[in-house]
């Protein structure tokens, strides 16, 4: 099978041209619950991690391997990729030839909330590789300028389209979602959210939303598929990983996120990322920076 998606069907998609090392991830502007990014790679690029939201992407060349649920997988081009939120996974290119590909991740609330007027919980899909051209062109709907700034409408009718297309995937039987106290969680995500460089005590979730810990800590798995200690740390490593893309020293990030020092957060970065700090920074340092969004000839940047 060809390792290369025909080039006419990613037209308009910017292409990302690394530095020496063949090595590059260009980060988009982030929406509220929604990140994306387009990612150039060589052998094995990324350490057994975990996220705190669903990975969605598009392999566009190249073989993209990784291990998950123990086992290993191969996604060619054009096949979507699907990895469920705090499932570990690591990931790399499957051939000499190198991998380009675009993920986007995508916090478990956009999806269950798109799914409570049906009284169903989030959608598990149990294979991670996945051949559905429809699924993939609505990522690369999203996926596809990554320096333009995602509309409120477009994620609305986006949201609903890849729920669908995952609950069409989805072989086990969808629990009954139950009830669950969205405003309550929602207001410990804001919470957390605005403090998220400081330790947050349980007995101020619980002044916040008027629930206990244990009861909290249901309802908070329940809508946002992690546990409010893991939310608050992935806060903190979010806010981290875009002031080390900005060029900031890792020392100074470390203390103005609220990690404790630089091997702190070197430890819960490498857990939660695959990589060190520094290897982001490389990596970040590597995509070069573009004001707008532009059609550009495949053969302009060399073949990875």
């Amino acid at each position: 099978m060809n390792q290369d998606l025909h080039p006419q069907v990613f037209e308009g998609l910017e292409r990302l041209c690394a530095g020496p090392s063949g090595n590059a991830i260009l980060a988009a502007p982030a929406f509220p619950g929604i990140e994306r990014i387009a990612a150039q790679f060589s052998g094995n690029a990324f350490e057994p991690h975990r996220h705190d939201t669903y990975a969605l992407g598009v392999t566009l060349k190249g073989v993209q391997t990784f291990r998950y649920r123990g086992e290993r997988r191969f996604s060619l081009p054009g096949q979507v990729i699907v990895l469920h939120p705090d499932e570990e996974h690591d990931g790399g290119a499957g051939t000499e030839d190198g991998l380009q590909y675009r993920m986007l991740y995508l916090e478990p609330s956009l999806l269950l909330e798109c799914l409570e007027a049906d009284g169903v919980g989030l959608p598990f899909v149990d294979e991670p590789v996945i051949g559905d051209p429809a699924l993939a062109g609505v990522l690369l709907a999203a996926l596809g300028e990554l320096d333009r700034e995602l509309d409120e409408l477009f994620v609305d009718d986006f949201v609903s389209r890849v729920t669908g297309g995952l609950s069409r995937h989805a072989r086990m039987p969808r629990r009954p979602l139950g009830g669950v106290a969205w405003r309550q969680a929602q207001a410990a995500r804001d919470y957390l959210e605005a403090h998220a460089t400081r330790a947050v005590h349980s007995l101020e979730l619980e002044a916040v939303t008027g629930l206990d810990r244990f009861a909290l800590s249901r309802h908070f798995r329940a809508a946002f598929a992690t546990s409010p200690h893991r939310y608050l740390l992935m806060r903190r490593l979010q806010r981290a990983r875009a002031m080390i893309g900005a060029g900031e020293g890792i020392s100074d990030v470390a203390a103005a996120t609220g990690f404790a020092d630089q091997s702190h957060l070197n430890r819960h970065f490498k857990k939660a990322y695959g990589m060190t700090p520094g290897q982001w920074a490389a990596l970040a340092h590597n995509s070069a920076p573009r004001s707008k969004a532009r059609r550009v000839n495949p053969d302009l940047c060399d073949a990875l």
